[in-house]
């Protein structure tokens, strides 16, 4: 039985997760997991699996809230779970920066690593994928699409791979002009035509942000060039990505947008596991694939993203934190839609490049951007 710790338990990944885990207790065991404010639904796992050992929350006056004997909190806390020493796999489930830390810890506790937390590669993946193979850690994709890559290329030899196909759904906001958007809300920048998912990833659906972080995300993890990267948007999110290879031939991963399929994958990698809780496709209903072009001109934080991680070194943390940021301040409806945007290309401007970033330089960059952003946005 492998023993499971959760990072963001309480988040959109997180509580698909513990889905998973309680329909299937006869292979996975939770022995530890963070979340941030929510006490009510901490309490609910903890009734829910006997076995936890370790429970994290953000702040230290919500510890005494919790039912359990062994409570952390903040960011400490996060560490002690993700290296916790009777677990085997830590699914990093939290949203944004914060994930980082605790990634590296885990992987130096050599644990495996079930990686939803994408800004990890985008701001020190050329930090992160030394290190698990230094500590023979695997590092396992739980978005969707990697997780489709990683399918398709089960098998494979890496050096025949010609192109990888990452497809979008293009958000909330895929059928509209640039136009358009400049009047969107953001109750209509939440309302994702295809996914349930957290507030932050969704807006950064709407942007096509996200998937500018998963073009640099999935060049860490297959170690692809990014001008070997094609993004296509595919309204109906039923093939999550393809892998071309030199000799024409495609090989995809279809299923239904469901994010726990990627999760069980990689919780049971290398084996599947037969389930009755997720509906199959029924090709007779969904008897049409289209795809169109991503355009840059359209997607202008899809460019930014790949200028990013083309330029490299400490530049992708820029792009991420200034995101970071603007998501939380047009949540908070302080700017525009379209300001996410130029908040990010302003940062990314003003810049002064630092080389091959140490972990302390990264963090250093992370919190420079931030405050420069806060300040020229909010005073």
């Amino acid at each position: 039985m492998k023993k499971i710790a959760i990072l963001g338990a309480s988040g959109s990944i997180g509580t698909q997760t513990i889905d998973v885990l309680g329909q299937h207790r006869d292979k996975f065991d939770l022995v530890a997991f963070s979340v941030g404010f929510n006490t009510e639904y901490a309490n609910k796992i903890i009734n829910e699996f006997e076995n936890v050992e370790l429970v994290c929350v953000q702040n230290e006056e919500d510890v005494c809230k919790i039912n359990h004997h062994n409570v952390v909190f903040g960011e400490k806390g996060l560490l002690d779970v993700a290296s916790l020493k009777s677990s085997d796999s830590l699914v990093t489930a939290v949203v944004g920066f914060v994930g980082l830390l605790p990634t590296i810890k885990a992987i130096e506790s050599g644990k495996t690593i079930c990686l939803a937390n994408k800004e990890t590669l985008v701001t020190a993946g050329h930090i992160i994928m030394p290190l698990a193979k230094e500590y023979n850690v695997d590092i396992l994709p739980v978005d969707s699409e990697h997780s489709a890559i990683f399918q398709s290329l089960s098998g494979q030899n890496y050096n025949t791979i010609n192109k990888i196909l990452l497809t979008a759904s293009g958000g909330s906001f895929r059928d509209k002009t640039r136009q358009e958007l400049k009047s969107v809300t953001k109750e209509d920048a939440l309302n994702h035509p295809n996914w349930s998912m957290g507030s932050k990833i969704t807006i950064d659906s709407a942007t096509m942000f996200n998937k500018g972080l998963e073009v640099i995300e999935a060049h860490y993890l297959f170690d692809v060039s990014y001008d070997d990267i094609q993004v296509l948007i595919h309204p109906q999110s039923i093939i999550h990505s393809m892998v071309e290879y030199v000799d024409t031939s495609v090989i995809a991963q279809l299923g239904t947008p469901d994010m726990r399929l990627p999760i069980i994958y990689a919780l049971n990698y290398p084996n599947r596991i037969k389930t009755d809780n997720f509906n199959f496709i029924d090709f007779l209903k969904e008897n049409r694939l289209d795809f169109r072009e991503a355009d840059f001109d359209r997607f202008p934080a899809l460019e930014l993203s790949y200028t990013a991680g083309r330029i490299g070194n400490s530049m992708p943390t820029v792009l991420n934190a200034a995101n970071e940021v603007a998501v939380n301040l047009f949540l908070e409806d302080k700017i525009s839609f379209l300001d996410i945007e130029k908040i990010v290309e302003q940062a990314m401007e003003e810049h002064e490049l630092v080389a091959n970033p140490n972990l302390e330089q990264i963090l250093i960059v992370d919190k420079q951007v931030r405050d420069e952003v806060y300040r020229k946005w909010c005073e």
